[in-house]
């Protein structure tokens, strides 16, 4: 089945766009003849299209409509009229064209979860699988509602990272451009005073110099080389062997904050299933789709072995060694007590907050020694122009 937009009128004249599933061009204007539209234009969207609609949605789109169904199930509206009145306000043409092939999907018997599983680039595999779990239980507003929770602390999370490292980047932006502006523009002007003056420079100009020289000459040698290295560590990442060995180097650096990262995720993430109807395992293969350090989720699948084993999860988790001590405990108690759903978030919770202030403690690190590289580099720059400048002073007229 292929996507493809359309744009056709009513029998009273109204203009409607949209996107409908189809084996091919002529089936689409099949489609939409039988079910008493008139096409006026069937294409298949272009593949840029295609992607920004999966990232937008993916981003911003996801919890917008999430939000705005679980208002309309709670206030007691049926599913497909909610539907059309989200498709009516909607904002965007993408979206609004998601809504409306769903909405077609149901009216055509398809459940509500098998609707949104034709769009998985919008709609991931964790979010169809509760919604899935809320069709089955006769839950379908709580679980949105829950939805909405999880998709906004995930949000919130992310914002807060980026906020934080923000500066840092900035830093290294202006540090390395200041440093680069110096090599290529500022030392040239020099080295050709230093030329005509003659006499013998020290040392740390002499390899400034020629560094500068060198970086000036063969510029574009220096940046392919530096493209084609990082495009081979991209390949190299991509591959599983790779991956792997990158995700256990991170995991060597940052353990800390990527291990509060992925256990925050984890949690939340089984948490909100489990309170959702998801069955154990499932949640657990769902779950480990969220984490993405591959150390960690490998490990994952020993959790899920032993929880086929009737281990349960605690036990497996605590054997993996890749949880906080704390963590585990927690878990362990809410199995134990039969509120397992709810210790996890509350452990998702407990170390979200633990991760801002884990994120923020290594930034408030990172900056003065970043400050400290960039100032150690432009002093070596500066100082070594100032003893060229103090020895031709020297130099005999």
């Amino acid at each position: 089945m292929a996507i493809f937009s359309y744009r056709a009128t009513t029998m009273e004249g109204a203009i409607i766009e949209g996107v409908i599933d189809a084996t091919d061009e002529k089936s689409a204007i099949e489609r939409l003849k039988n079910s008493g539209y008139i096409p006026l234009n069937v294409s298949a969207p272009r593949e840029d299209i295609k992607r920004r609609l999966a990232f937008r949605s993916s981003k911003s789109h996801v919890l917008t409509f999430t939000t705005e169904l679980s208002a309309l199930l709670g206030a007691g509206l049926p599913l497909d009229r909610s539907l059309n009145i989200l498709a009516e306000i909607s904002e965007s043409s993408e979206l609004k064209g998601v809504i409306q092939s769903v909405l077609r999907s149901i009216r055509e018997g398809s459940s509500f979860s098998d609707a949104l599983s034709k769009h998985p680039k919008i709609f991931p595999k964790l979010y169809v699988n509760m919604i899935r779990a809320g069709e089955t239980g006769g839950v379908l507003d709580v679980v949105l509602e829950k939805l909405n929770e999880f998709l906004e602390s995930s949000r919130a999370l992310k914002e807060h990272v980026v906020s934080v490292m923000l500066y840092p980047v900035i830093l290294i932006i202006t540090g390395g451009v200041s440093i680069i502006v110096l090599l290529t523009f500022v030392l040239p002007k020099f080295s050709l005073i230093f030329a005509e003056l003659g006499g013998s420079l020290p040392l740390p100009t002499k390899l400034l110099l020629s560094f500068s020289n060198l970086l000036r000459a063969y510029w574009w040698i220096v940046l392919s080389a530096l493209v084609a290295m990082w495009l081979l560590f991209k390949n190299y990442v991509k591959s599983p062997a790779g991956r792997y060995q990158w995700d256990s180097f991170k995991l060597k650096l940052l353990g800390d904050i990527i291990k509060k990262l992925e256990t925050a995720r984890f949690c939340r993430t089984l948490g909100t299933l489990l309170k959702s109807g998801v069955p154990v395992l499932q949640a657990l293969n769902n779950a480990k789709d969220v984490i993405s350090n591959h150390v960690i989720a490998s490990a994952i699948d020993k959790v899920s072995a032993g929880a086929k084993e009737g281990k349960g999860i605690a036990a497996p988790l605590a054997a993996t060694n890749v949880f906080p001590q704390l963590a585990l405990s927690m878990i362990k108690v809410g199995e134990e007590t039969g509120q397992l759903d709810t210790m996890l978030i509350k452990v998702a919770t407990t170390y979200e907050k633990s991760l801002n202030v884990a994120i923020k403690r290594f930034v408030s690190l990172l900056e003065p020694v970043m400050i400290l590289a960039m100032g150690l580099i432009i002093g070596f720059i500066v100082i070594s122009m100032l003893i060229s400048i103090f020895s031709i002073v020297e130099l005999p007229f």
